[in-house]
């Protein structure tokens, strides 16, 4: 027997599949609470892993103060990473297989050991990260016209739709995360500026923010996995032919072009 959050589930698993909006859940359920939308969410993983999709990682979102005063919430998001979500530094994204697609640069973290929560500080993920590295989030909304509240893009995986990952590593002590700076381009033309600080002061607190939160879920972060801390800058809207840089100074640059 169904359940109206596992029909959710099944709404939004195929609306990413077909690249179709649905309504807001918000809208048609006032019911649903932030830990029903993490159960939709996880509903959604399991389905994606049957189909033999394999969890590469993990992002946490919302970590900046503008986007919790827009969605009225105090607190981030998270949602999974898959392996047919990864794209390669300068590679190119099929905006056909989309619906409205934004872009995020992010710092990523490639941890070296297991990060379990609850109590997990920021000097732990620092201990437990092997390097970190350039990324841009590309996040899509099945939720028609990106008319989300929390509990909506809970529900649809934080939004997240592709990943893309640099080519530059830098290990801890290389790099000062809280100001390592960001520009990013837009078809060679600068549309914003960012810093760390911008993901809940220092990228590593986004993860143990992380970290915490899925132990609620008895899920750990695991070793080897990709975790993204959070924009540090608002979300770019992208257009087919658009080519969007982000440089990250000493961290080094990524890139894709949408088509």
């Amino acid at each position: 027997m169904s359940t109206p959050k596992t029909n959710y589930a099944k709404e939004l698993f195929e609306a990413e599949n077909k690249a179709k909006e649905i309504k807001p859940l918000t809208e048609r359920d006032k019911n649903l609470t932030v830990e029903d939308a993490y159960g939709i969410q996880l509903e959604i993983a399991n389905f994606k892993e049957k189909q033999g999709k394999n969890i590469i990682g993990k992002k946490v979102g919302l970590t900046s103060k503008a986007m919790q005063e827009m969605l009225g919430v105090n607190e981030p998001d998270y949602g999974h990473l898959f392996d047919d979500m990864k794209i390669e530094n300068k590679g190119i994204v099929d905006t056909t297989k989309m619906i409205a697609p934004k872009v995020e640069a992010e710092i990523g973290f490639i941890l070296k050991e297991d990060v379990m929560g609850p109590n997990i500080t920021f000097l732990d993920v620092i201990m437990a990260t092997d390097y970190v590295l350039p990324t841009l989030e590309i996040i899509d909304s099945r939720i028609a016209d990106w008319k989300i509240k929390l509990i909506d893009t809970i529900a649809d995986n934080g939004s997240s739709s592709k990943v893309v990952i640099g080519d530059g590593k830098k290990q801890l002590d290389e790099v000062n995360l809280r100001t390592n700076g960001m520009i990013l381009k837009k078809n060679n033309e600068i549309v914003a500026t960012g810093a760390g600080a911008a993901a809940l002061g220092h990228p590593a607190e986004a993860v143990a923010w992380l970290a915490n939160k899925l132990s609620d879920y008895g899920i750990t972060l695991e070793k080897g996995e990709l975790i993204l801390p959070g924009a540090l800058s608002g979300a770019l809207a992208i257009n087919p032919g658009d080519t969007i840089l982000a440089d990250f100074g000493q961290l080094g640059n990524v890139e894709v072009t949408f088509q």
